[in-house]
Formats: structure tokens, C-alpha cells, sequence
């Protein structure tokens, strides 16, 4: 039974380490997301010393994965999206497929894994970190221009894929030795597939106009702490209805943001909730640190080269072979390369609910962790190698890309990190 300062306590240990570790991470020229990390493990089960609530820091990340998702939506550009669609959506769900392929073959010949586990595997290790690749984009001043939109376009169509994985998923998993019946399956898919249409139109259609004018009412009373509050609510209310209908609240959280996006006050939105969304991000790096049992890079290291192997080499040399038969140039199909060798937040709910499922071990967990340690880590590293190979546009075209971006237009994806 937790302790009544459990809560103060989770919070004071997650902070204060998340920050110390981000810092060390931050000097080493390592992304802050590997300190938050370590923090995790710091105050983890797995190592010594202060252990934080196992149980209240889960429900913690639950909020601070609604508000990354909440973060994806305010900043999703469809338009961006469309300009790049013709690369990035069959670009994205061909790298899925090849790394999902990967990930099997690893788990299914040569670490003893079911089908299925093997193939969660390769599925988790197949999405990328929008958060990762926003801030290396930032730092090399590429965000803005085509390679960026390309980049940026071909992982938010990852991210759709995923958010409609983790409503079908549920349905689709089996525990052992249970019977499937295919037109009882079909039936429930087709089902949840109508609801989940229905309520993205509702949304899109009546919250298009309802919550808009909400915040604009909201606005009026000149109240800042009102309007933080307002779009908080929004927020977690509506993830709150898609995870009681469809047991996601990733779903909610997205279209919520989708639709305050093209609000009037959308940029103001983002503004408030930006905070609390950075802070609840930190917690839930930490959470899923504390999972992570460091003893799986001693007792199967082979298995997490292998892991590691697909991620920066495996799904990089796919995008490099996708993007040369898109006829793109090299340095974008290099940076594209570059962008997809790690995985961040999106494998971690991924691995989080197989596991609630029944259908992935905490060992295979573990090593999905590591692949996302280990590749966060060396993403820097990446970037610099594919730099030498022509990754680093000419500078006039960069310039130009980027004259070709509105100034005053709303606030992008980068803008969550």
C-alpha cells in the first residue's frame, strides 16, 4: 500500500535526478532524454538505493503521454503533411514493414520468440522518436527546410500508424492457448474501425467548432489561468472519452490537439500547455527507465547489438534504399536515414501494452529499452557520420528552402520539444 507521501516523493526524485542526469547527458553532448533515462533506472526496482512508487509513476506517464500526444496534434501540419505525401506515407509503411520483417527474424530464429512476440518486437523497434529527431533537426537548422518536412512528414505518418495500432492492437492480441474466431475478429475490428471514424469526424466536424469557440470564451474572461486550465481539460477530457471507448488515450489526446490547432487560439494553446507538457514528458522518460533492469546488457548482449543493429543500421539502410528509389537526392535520403536510427516514446507504449496483453516478457521489454538507450546515445553520432558521407546540404539551398517557410505561420511539431 503506497505511503501518503508517495506522490511528493516520486515527483521530488523523478525532478531533481531527471535533472541532474540531463545535465551530465547534456555536457557529454548526449540527448537530455538518455539522463531522463538514467534517472529512472537511478530510482528504479532494479538498482540500489531510494526506489520510487512502482505504481503511482506508470499513471504519472500516462499523463505525460497524453500531453505528448496533446503536443504531436497542436503542431501537426496536414498541409506540410501533403506536400511530402508522395515520400513520406508510402516511404513510412514500407521501413515499417521491412523493420517489422527484421525485428521478427531476429526474435523468431535466433532468440527463441513466438511469432507474435517476434513480431511486437520488430514493430516496436520500427518507429522512431519524434522528440529525438525534432531536436537534432533544431540543432542543424534543418527543420525548417525540405529535408526537414520530408523527415518530419515521414515520421508523423509513423506516428499515425501507431495510434491506430494501439486501438486494434487489444482486440488482435490473444493470451496462450486461446481460440480465435476470425469472423468474431473481423466483426469487432470492423466495429471499433466505424467507431473510430465516427469519433475523428465528430471531433473534426462538431469539436471543430465547439471547442474553438470554447476557448474563445474562455479568452474573454482575460483569465491566464483559466485558459491554461481550459486547454488542460480539453486535453486530458478528451482522452479520457477515446480511452473509454477504444482504451487509448493517445487517440483523444492527438485529435484534440488536431482540431485546437486550427483554432484561432491554437498558437496560445500550445504556449500554455507547453509546461506542463515538458514536465509530464520528463516523468514519463523516468517511468519507463524505472522498468528498464540494466542486467539484460550482461546477461544478453548479443541480443542487444542484435536489437541495436536493426535500429541504426537495418532500418537506415531500408530508408536508404526507399528514398534512392523515390529518386530523392543524397543528402536527403542520408538525413532520413539518419532520423530513423532510434526509437523513443512510441516503442515504449508499445512495449507497455504488449506486455499488459500478455503477448511480450519483461525480458523482451528490456531489451527493447536498451535498443532505445543505446540508439538515443549514439544518435549524434550518426548525424556526424552520414555528414561525411554529403548529409549537409549546399548552404544557398538551405536558404532558400527555409525563405520558402511562412515566418508568421502556426508553431510546428519542433516546437513540442
Amino acid at each position: 500500500m503506497p505511503h501518503a507521501d508517495s506522490l511528493i516523493l516520486t515527483l521530488v526524485g523523478g525532478f531533481v535526478l531527471a535533472f541532474v542526469f540531463g545535465m551530465i547527458a547534456n555536457r557529454l553532448k548526449l540527448s537530455p532524454l538518455v539522463g531522463y533515462l538514467l534517472a529512472g533506472v537511478a530510482v528504479g526496482p532494479h538498482t540500489a538505493g531510494f526506489v520510487a512508487d512502482t505504481e503511482l509513476a506508470p499513471q504519472l506517464a500516462e499523463i505525460g503521454v497524453i500531453l505528448l500526444m496533446f503536443g504531436v496534434g497542436l503542431h501537426f501540419s496536414p498541409k506540410d503533411l501533403m506536400q511530402v505525401r508522395k515520400v513520406a506515407v508510402p516511404g513510412a509503411l514500407v521501413q515499417i514493414m521491412a523493420a517489422t520483417g527484421m525485428g521478427w527474424l531476429l526474435g523468431r530464429f535466433l532468440l527463441g520468440m513466438g511469432d507474435v512476440e517476434a513480431v511486437l518486437l520488430g514493430f516496436s523497434l520500427s518507429v522512431a522518436s519524434t522528440v529525438v529527431l525534432m531536436r537534432a533537426l533544431d540543432e542543424r537548422k534543418q527543420n525548417k527546410g525540405e529535408i526537414g518536412r520530408i523527415a518530419v512528414g515521414w515520421l508523423i505518418v509513423e506516428d499515425l500508424v501507431i495510434v491506430i495500432a494501439l486501438v486494434m492492437l487489444p482486440m488482435i492480441l490473444t493470451q496462450p492457448g486461446e481460440t480465435v474466431n476470425a469472423a468474431a475478429l473481423a466483426g469487432s475490428i470492423g466495429w471499433t474501425l466505424l467507431k473510430v471514424m465516427g469519433f475523428v469526424a465528430a471531433m473534426l466536424v462538431v469539436g471543430g467548432r465547439v471547442l474553438p469557440w470554447v476557448l474563445v470564451r474562455i479568452a474573454h474572461t482575460r483569465s491566464r489561468e483559466l485558459f491554461t486550465l481550459g486547454v488542460l481539460a480539453i486535453a486530458l477530457g478528451i482522452a479520457w472519452i477515446a480511452y473509454a471507448l477504444f482504451h487509448s488515450f493517445a487517440l483523444g489526446a492527438f485529435l484534440a490537439g488536431l482540431v485546437l490547432n486550427g483554432s484561432p487560439l491554437g498558437h496560445n494553446a500550445a504556449e500554455r500547455s507547453l509546461p506542463l507538457r515538458d514536465a509530464f514528458a520528463v516523468l514519463f522518460f523516468v517511468s519507463v527507465g524505472m522498468l528498464f533492469d540494466p542486467m539484460i546488457l550482461v546477461n544478453k548482449p548479443l541480443a542487444v547489438l542484435g536489437v541495436l543493429a536493426i535500429i541504426i543500421v537495418g532500418k537506415s539502410l531500408a530508408a536508404l534504399a526507399i528514398t534512392s528509389g523515390f529518386r530523392l537526392d543524397k543528402a536527403t535520403g542520408l538525413t532520413v536515414a539518419a532520423s530513423l536510427a532510434q526509437i523513443g516514446e512510441f516503442s515504449f507504449i508499445l512495449a507497455a501494452l504488449s506486455m499488459s496483453e500478455g503477448a511480450m516478457r519483461a525480458e523482451t521489454r528490456d531489451l527493447i529499452l536498451a535498443g532505445a538507450l543505446l540508439s538515443i546515445s549514439l544518435h549524434p553520432f550518426v548525424f556526424v557520420l552520414v555528414d561525411r558521407m554529403g548529409a549537409r546540404p549546399t548552404k544557398p539551398t538551405e536558404t532558400i528552402e527555409a525563405a520558402d517557410v511562412p515566418v508568421d505561420g502556426p508553431p510546428r511539431l519542433q516546437d513540442v520539444v
